[in-house]
């Protein structure tokens, strides 16, 4: 098999924990690719930043691990197809409302500067709902080019992240 790769999930539209259950299921049925884990469920407040909108639900989060044989621009088309077939419209606009979002957080230990892709994923630092559910699937892991991930989980601040328990 190929890489090791991290992907965040995040919905906040709909059945936010079927919508997360599906996309699993889905990425467990990507070619070349094999579903390794998956954390719990975490509920989050939607970013605070200019430009967010303030007035939408709170998100369903998780991280799953993949080991895969695809790509990184192939691994992304499969994710957004993925996207698409749950109902997210990519318009243009950022940080709205969302059936599903699936990020490549990081791929292997590559940095990628693409016009398409970025990994590490941008912000990965500062988002208590990546960082915690990343580390229950890899206490251990050394984010490329900004150390281990203990240490930003030290310097993360926990904006009302809660566990949510889910069957599966």
């Amino acid at each position: 098999m190929g890489q090791i790769v991290y992907i965040g999930l995040g919905s906040n539209l709909g059945d936010p924990a079927a919508q997360l259950q599906r996309a699993l299921e889905q990425l467990a049925r990507l070619p070349g690719s094999r579903l390794q884990g998956r954390s719990r469920f975490y509920r989050s407040r939607p970013l605070q930043a200019p430009g967010v909108p303030e007035d939408q639900p709170d998100y369903l989060n998780a991280v799953a691990r993949v080991e895969t044989d695809l790509s990184p621009l192939m691994l992304l088309d499969a994710l957004q197809a993925i996207e698409a077939e749950q109902g997210r419209v990519r318009d243009g606009r950022r940080w709205a409302p969302r059936p599903l979002d699936l990020d490549l957080l990081l791929y292997g230990a590559e940095v990628i500067q693409h016009p398409r892709l970025t990994v590490p994923h941008p912000g990965i630092a500062q988002r208590d709902f990546v960082l915690h559910p990343l580390a229950e699937l890899a206490p251990e892991l050394e984010i490329p080019g900004l150390g281990p991930l203990e240490a930003l989980l030290a310097r993360c601040p926990v904006r009302g992240l809660q566990r949510v328990e889910v069957s599966r």
